[in-house]
């Protein structure tokens, strides 16, 4: 398979291109290398908050006015046109009230993932192609290589330190049609990145990059939750059931953490304890020690394919979270899911989180975990 220079399709022809400026450095960079190589650029920053102060601040985030103004600049200084766009409505009920409900539900979602999935490549991208766009520019490292018989296919960034394909990995073929990574093909550092803006000029080459959820402005998810879903003392509780200490709200853990439990009595054998269910039917967190979160296969569903739908089993690596390392799977697809064992065990698997099948750099496509199989030697 060839693999041409990204962004362009197989005909070369310059194209429309909307460049999602989230007012860093990295989708800057972006915008400019598209408008560099010839195509017709304008750029966009996606007004997320119907109060953008309530985002987080600091130019740590990607939603707040401080950073529509850097997006502003930056355009300026490239030469394109500039827009704010409100999809502040469409943000709330696909992507925050998902994260609450979620959590509410006892699993572990990934917000960055169903933003790209809804917000910049399902309603942004149709807005773009509504009027006239032929392709949406992110500053995301992944890389887009077009088949000899024109077909896309999504691809692990050329420098592995920097990929975000994961967040990718729910894109399906009508989006990646549209989709620009002009960064994903180089093997370059962060420092180059924003030695190249500032070469360019723009002033977001030394500003920090953006961290945690950028809808939760002080950083507590616990108590951005607890707010929502109020709080409610439950038990935590070891593999017996034996009561170990309480808690106010379920919704406040992950399967697999450590801190923050605040259970006063130690474990018979002196080893931390780690979460390893979490039920909210009846507001109960269960620990135990670590190799009881070694799971053995996991089942996933809502499918999504960067390409043709797999018809049979197969072998994949697989990650199932964003900077996560990659495991040896057998993936079996069905019409409305997945069903996946592991070579070795893997621990603390969260249902909720997604996990992403790739074949060497190429992602296959994703699904979401709703249930894991413990290995058996170690409940």
């Amino acid at each position: 398979m060839t693999h041409t220079a990204q962004p362009a399709p197989a005909d070369q022809r310059p194209l429309r291109v909307l460049a999602a400026m989230s007012g860093g450095v990295d989708s800057a960079v972006a915008a400019a290398r598209a408008a560099e190589a010839g195509h017709d650029v304008t750029g966009v920053h996606l007004a997320l908050s119907a109060n953008p102060q309530s985002f987080r601040t600091g130019a740590r985030g990607c939603c707040t006015i401080e950073d529509s103004r850097d997006a502003r600049r930056a355009a300026d200084v490239i030469g394109i046109p500039f827009y704010v766009w409100d999809l502040a409505e469409r943000f709330r009920e696909d992507v925050v009230d998902d994260f609450v409900a979620e959590y509410r539900a006892g699993r572990t979602p990934n917000p960055c993932l169903r933003c790209n999935e809804k917000i910049k490549f399902a309603a942004l991208l149709d807005r773009a192609l509504a009027l006239g766009f032929d392709a949406v520019c992110t500053g995301h490292y992944a890389r887009v290589a077009t088949r000899p018989d024109g077909a896309r296919e999504l691809h692990r960034a050329s420098d592995l330190a920097k990929d975000q394909s994961y967040v990718l990995g729910v894109l399906d073929g009508r989006q990646l049609a549209h989709a620009m990574f002009p960064l994903g093909d180089t093997v370059t550092t962060k420092d180059e990145i924003r030695a190249e803006a500032e070469r360019r000029g723009l002033a977001v080459a030394r500003k920090p990059d953006s961290h945690d959820i950028c809808f939760i402005a002080d950083g507590d998810t616990q108590g951005f939750l607890a707010d929502r879903l109020g709080r409610a003392d439950g038990d935590i509780v070891d593999e017996s059931g034996t009561r170990l200490g309480t808690h106010q709200g379920a919704y406040g853990f992950t399967i697999g953490q450590r801190k923050g439990l605040r259970i006063g009595t130690p474990a018979p054998d002196g080893k931390p304890r780690y979460v390893l269910d979490i039920s909210p039917v009846d507001n109960t967190v269960t620990v135990g020690p670590a190799d009881a979160l070694d799971v053995s296969a996991l089942t996933a569903v809502r499918p999504r394919w960067c390409g043709p739908a797999p018809t049979a089993p197969a072998r994949y690596t697989a990650q199932m979270r964003a900077h996560g390392g990659e495991a040896d799977v057998t993936a079996v697809p069905s019409d409305d899911g997945l069903a996946v064992r592991f070579d070795a065990p893997v621990r603390g698997i969260a249902p909720g989180q997604a996990i992403v099948l790739y074949d060497g750099s190429r992602v296959v496509g994703s699904a979401t975990i709703a249930a894991t199989e413990r290995t058996p030697a170690t409940v």
